[in-house]
């Protein structure tokens, strides 16, 4: 309605208008107001209606946590033998193989033993001639084998004493005769020629006495002679036993055994090969005990001593400790990292830890303290921020925390930073919750 028109109408009918469009206008407005209040109902009642998450908890647990000096280092045998030979030779058989576990005493390669076979051959031989020797000059002084040596009992001494003895009778008969004579002259009753007769008979005798007991003597000196010879033919036995038993050493040798039970990490050697007593057969290692050399600084050393705990990790297995003593502190620093080699040995029963491996080690020292513990379930790695969170209860809403971790213990984190002890954690479905989060439990 234009201005013209409307004043031309009467004021009643203006008025009528007014009053029209002003309704229509506050009609409007309520039913605007109404719409806003509804949507804003119905909003409240779909937050009311959002379902909880169902999850499973557990508590934060405050432990004792021993103080320990922590390092890093590699494994190695506890010994190590390059086996060479005794003797040299041909390879004529090799037992063991790289990676095999050999016991104490097990053949691990042979070498041809034909030229020791026969030098034994030939000493055996060596042997029975010179107890031939024996025999002989046993047999010659009258002696059973091994029999015991008695001058007086040789033959020959017997005949040589015999006629000495004989030759001492005559004597003395003569002797006898000489000197009755001789008193038979002073007195004149028997002429000076026939005392003359029996002086020279007990000459004679006194010379055949003293040609007995040389020739006596003589024989004693033969016996003991021979005797000699039977202790000299005596040494040669024991000589060519000595040269048996070499000869059977070195046939002994020709076998290549493990001087102890271990793997056997190299074998350089095959059949045919000639070695010699500097050729290494096989290198033989011992890992059960295994030791670990570990670097540990200055400020730590007071607190290692010998037979201290050790607990190592490897990679190779992640959920297993291994226990161990330290056995040995070098004395002296490395001027560079100022820091001392610290050796200890770890029991590798069944021989899961191998030479070179890499192994985290933790010695216990004095003192310690409380640590925070939640299990492994309740730890969530957060890919978008590079971090680890949990997620506490409190009221059946989730509270979110940021976590700085520790080390594992068994199925447990512990927690340098963000929880507190006897806290109640999410355990799952931690993909799912957020900050404010309902959960049922």
């Amino acid at each position: 309605m234009n201005a013209c028109l409307s004043s031309r109408l009467p004021v009643s009918l203006r008025l009528l208008t007014l009053l029209m469009l002003a309704a229509m206008i506050a009609c409007s407005a309520c039913s605007s107001g109404e719409g806003k209040g509804q949507r804003r109902g119905n909003s409240n009642s779909a937050e009311d209606q959002t379902p909880a998450i169902a999850i499973t908890v557990a508590k934060t647990e405050a432990r004792n946590v021993p103080a320990y000096i922590q390092a890093t280092g590699s494994l190695i045998a506890d010994e190590t033998s390059d086996v060479a030979p005794k003797v040299a030779g041909k390879i004529a058989n090799v037992s063991a193989n790289v990676g095999q576990f050999v016991g104490q005493g097990a053949v691990i390669a042979k070498i041809d033993d034909s030229d020791q076979r026969r030098a034994l051959a030939e000493a055996q031989a060596r042997v029975k001639q010179a107890v031939a020797l024996v025999r002989q000059a046993e047999a010659k002084l009258g002696l059973e084998a091994n029999g015991r040596f008695n001058a007086s009992t040789i033959p020959e001494v017997r005949a040589a004493g015999a006629q000495y003895e004989q030759a001492l009778a005559e004597l003395r008969q003569a002797e006898a005769n000489e000197k009755r004579y001789r008193e038979l002259v002073e007195t004149g009753d028997v002429a000076m020629v026939t005392y003359e007769s029996f002086k020279t008979t007990r000459d004679t005798a006194i010379a055949k006495a003293n040609a007995a007991r040389q020739d006596l003597d003589a024989q004693v000196n033969t016996a003991r002679q021979n005797n000699q010879a039977i202790k000299s033919a005596q040494a040669n036995v024991e000589a060519a036993q000595t040269e048996v038993g070499t000869a059977q050493q070195a046939l002994t040798d020709t076998v290549v055994r493990a001087p102890f039970s271990g793997f056997i990490s190299a074998r350089p050697v095959a059949v045919g090969e000639y070695v010699s007593s500097a050729s290494i057969i096989a290198t033989l290692l011992r890992s059960n005990p295994i030791k670990i050399q570990i670097q540990v600084a200055e400020s730590d050393i007071p607190a290692v001593t010998l037979g201290r705990g050790v607990s190592v990790k490897v990679d190779a297995y992640p959920d297993r400790n291994f226990a161990g003593v330290v056995t040995a502190v070098n004395p002296a620093l490395d001027t560079a990292s100022r820091a001392a080699v610290v050796e200890a040995k770890i029991d590798n029963p069944d021989n899961a830890l191998r030479s070179g491996m890499f192994g985290t080690a933790r010695i216990t020292k004095e003192g310690g303290g409380t640590g925070i513990f939640v299990p492994k379930s309740a730890v969530y790695s957060d890919q978008s921020t590079q971090s680890y969170r949990a997620f506490v209860i409190v009221d059946g809403i989730a509270k979110l925390r940021v976590l700085q971790l520790g080390p594992e213990e068994g199925d447990s984190y512990q927690i340098l930073d963000g929880l507190g002890a006897d806290e109640t954690v999410a355990t799952s479905n931690l993909a799912q919750l957020y900050e404010g989060a309902k959960v049922a439990v």
